[in-house]
Parts: structure tokens; C-alpha cells; sequence
């Protein structure tokens, strides 16, 4: 019960003849500078296997328009073969990495693999350096800061299995010291 847990879409190509990966998987930041993310994928999932074998992801956040897209991806894990076609998501091109995209999604964080590690009984976690980051028009400011109030994201919320969007806004880091550059 961590609330909010962040909703993101994993895409990742799939084996020669095979139809791309679209995943729902835990996500955590390791590191701003330089920038590192970490996903956790269960051995039952079809995107553990891709994203082994590839060594290369899109980390897609989504908005809460595609809440219903997001939620048939969940549901279907390793149980549909083309989940763009279940889901009617659009497939895009990353730019640094060979994996596709969701066009929907305001954020693409493409990723590299550099480390992998066993989670007994049943994940692997993968730590991965953010290659690129494109970002939809509107997203940012032009110094690169988010707008939030301009992207209506949503998240998970753990402990009640429900969706929520980004809420009132309380506050920022650094405040208490009069910052306001920090922008992880």
C-alpha cells in the first residue's frame, strides 16, 4: 500500500514474425543523474522474455483518456498476441532505441538494459539507462519542466485497485530551502 503506484505502458518489440509488446509492469526511478529507471516483469509475462532477449524498451506514461485501452493491456498479459490491435493504441517509432511507441501517450522514455537481476519466486527486475525522451507538444514548458496540469495523467493506487489522476497540486521539492529548479 504505496500509493500512487505510476501507470506505464511498456512497449517493446517482439520475436521475428511475432506481433510488438505492449505490458503493464512496475516502475521505479534509480537515478536523475544520469537518468535510470528499473522495471520488475514476472517470469509469466511474455515482455520479461522481449525485453531479456532485446536489451531495449519504451517506457509509455499514459493519460487518463486511455484508461480503458490501459486496463485491456493488464488484463490480457501474454494472452493476446497483438494488444496494439486489442486495445486500438497506436503503434509509433522510437527514436534512439528499436522498439515501438504508444502514439496516446504524452511521454516516451526510451531504455537501455545495463543490468539484470533474479527476483525469487517469480520476476526480474531490469535497470536501464534513459536513452532519449520525447515528449508530446503542451507536456512541457520550454525550459523542459512538466506541466502536469496540462497532461492528465493518472496512476494506480495500491491497496484499492483504482485509477486516479494527478490531484491538486500541494506543494514542490526544495521548498522548504526556496528552490524551485528541481525538477526530479
Amino acid at each position: 500500500m504505496l500509493p500512487p503506484v505510476p501507470a506505464i505502458l511498456l512497449t517493446v518489440n517482439g520475436k521475428p514474425g511475432d506481433p510488438d509488446e505492449i505490458s503493464v509492469v512496475w516502475t521505479f526511478v534509480i537515478c536523475g543523474k544520469p537518468p535510470q529507471i528499473g522495471i520488475s516483469v514476472g517470469h509469466q509475462h511474455l515482455a520479461e522474455k522481449l525485453v531479456d532477449l532485446h536489451k531495449e524498451f519504451v517506457l509509455n506514461v499514459p493519460v487518463a483518456s486511455v484508461v480503458q485501452a490501459f486496463d485491456k493491456v493488464d488484463m490480457n498479459s501474454s494472452k493476446v498476441g497483438d494488444k496494439f490491435k486489442l486495445s486500438g493504441l497506436t503503434r509509433g517509432k522510437a527514436v534512439k532505441v528499436n522498439a515501438p511507441t504508444v502514439e496516446e501517450s504524452p511521454i516516451h522514455v526510451e531504455c537501455k538494459v545495463f543490468h539484470t537481476l533474479d527476483v525469487p519466486p517469480a520476476r526480474t527486475m531490469f535497470l536501464a539507462e534513459v536513452v532519449a525522451t520525447s515528449v508530446h507538444e503542451g507536456a512541457c514548458d520550454e525550459k523542459g519542466r512538466l506541466i502536469v496540469s496540462a497532461v492528465p495523467f493518472f496512476g494506480m493506487s495500491a491497496g484499492s485497485g483504482e485509477f486516479y489522476t494527478m490531484g491538486k497540486l500541494v506543494g514542490h521539492i526544495g521548498q522548504t530551502v526556496g528552490r524551485t529548479d528541481i525538477k526530479y
